[in-house]
């Protein structure tokens, strides 16, 4: 049984995502909070599995009880979001702080949505708890890390322009490689922002070719995620606009809630945004994506596919694979969710298969 904490300070939410959670008979919400100090609270008397967190609230805020939490009993967060570009910018302050996912709040049972997204969150749900040893161990040595490089602070206040944000050694010397890349292709859902900003923020300004991301999110979400990577990269990172060229060292990511497609026009790839296919179930899509680049590009891309639920991406990444293209896979042990990475290694496509902190290396060594 999966016993879940719901701290929010609507009373028809709280009801709402108990409803929801406990649709599964292998979850029980164990108690309810009103504010981040109740929840607090009872996350350290009830000891749940995972904790369902809002963001606003009276008395203590979302992301001062989720710090408490991850600073004295570190258990699996998922942030309830308002979408807004305030709501957007704190969901993405939570997963920097170590929360593990978030959800929409239009996506509780306000929404007719909610018949899409419940059983994939549910799904999710279980996968992370049962990852819930490894997630947490893991985020208890980047923590002791951060703390002693000094670099753990407040992250409104500890974003500076054009800086890395973390070691810049890999874990393993990785030889240059032989095999021409003019572009690069990033899939990624499911704990993605931070697996990104451990990739991107590590790439070199130089960099001679352009990444296009497609990053499971909503719309207005990816906006604050360029955003953010781009003040942190040395890199340029925007969210991709349609008519726009694709230009070495820069990064695009595909607008949440729409699908991004690259198409050849002369000499020069320009990016398309799109509603189509319209029967597509992720927008952006990595498949959508993907597919566009490597007919474009064949042998001569370099795909990646980072931690994210479900297999989105699989039937293009074959693609690539059989035109020649190389595609990185990140390992098991640092997703969120080994999903997306895993039906890639199944598949027996993947070139390298690697740890997140290693993949920005593997990417530099085609240049």
């Amino acid at each position: 049984m999966i016993k879940v904490v719901v701290v929010d300070d609507s009373a028809f939410m709280r009801k709402a995502l108990s409803m929801m959670l406990e649709a599964d008979p292998n979850i029980k919400v164990i108690g309810t909070a009103r504010d981040g100090k109740e929840g607090f609270d009872k996350v350290m008397k009830l000891k749940p599995d995972l904790v369902t967190m809002d963001i606003e609230m009276p008395r203590m805020d979302g992301l001062t009880a989720l710090k408490q939490i991850m600073d004295t009993c570190p258990v699996p967060v998922m942030m309830v979001s308002s979408l807004t570009t305030d709501g957007a910018s704190a969901t993405l302050d939570a997963l920097e702080l170590g929360a593990v996912d978030f959800i929409p709040k239009q996506l509780s049972y306000v929404s007719l949505d909610i018949v899409k997204i419940k059983d994939e969150l549910l799904l999710k749900i279980k996968d992370i708890v049962r990852r819930k040893h490894i997630l947490m161990a893991r985020y208890k040595q980047q923590a002791a890390f951060k703390k002693a490089k000094g670099t753990q602070s407040n992250l409104r206040t500890s974003i500076k322009p054009h800086i890395e944000t973390a070691e810049t050694t890999p874990s393993k010397f990785i030889r240059k490689r032989n095999h021409p890349v003019n572009i690069i292709s990033i899939g990624s859902s499911t704990g993605g922002p931070p697996a990104l900003q451990s990739v991107i923020t590590k790439l070199p300004r130089n960099l001679p070719v352009g990444i296009v991301i497609a990053q499971h999110m909503p719309a207005m979400f990816t906006k604050s995620l360029a955003d953010r990577l781009d003040k942190l990269s040395m890199v340029s990172v925007k969210e991709g606009e349609d008519g726009e060229y694709v230009q070495p060292g820069i990064v695009y990511i595909a607008p949440g809630g729409r699908q991004m497609i690259t198409k050849k026009l002369g000499t020069k790839t320009r990016i398309t945004i799109t509603d189509q296919p319209q029967d597509s179930i992720y927008k952006p899509s990595v498949n959508v994506l993907v597919n566009s680049v490597v007919a474009i590009y064949g042998k001569s891309m370099l795909a990646v596919m980072l931690t994210g639920m479900g297999s989105d991406g699989l039937n293009a990444f074959k693609t690539v694979n059989e035109k020649g293209g190389k595609i990185i896979a990140q390992n098991e042990e640092t997703c969120v969710v080994y999903g997306m990475p895993r039906a890639v290694v199944e598949a027996s496509i993947a070139d390298h298969i690697s740890p997140i902190n290693d993949i920005y290396a593997e990417i530099a060594a085609y240049f």
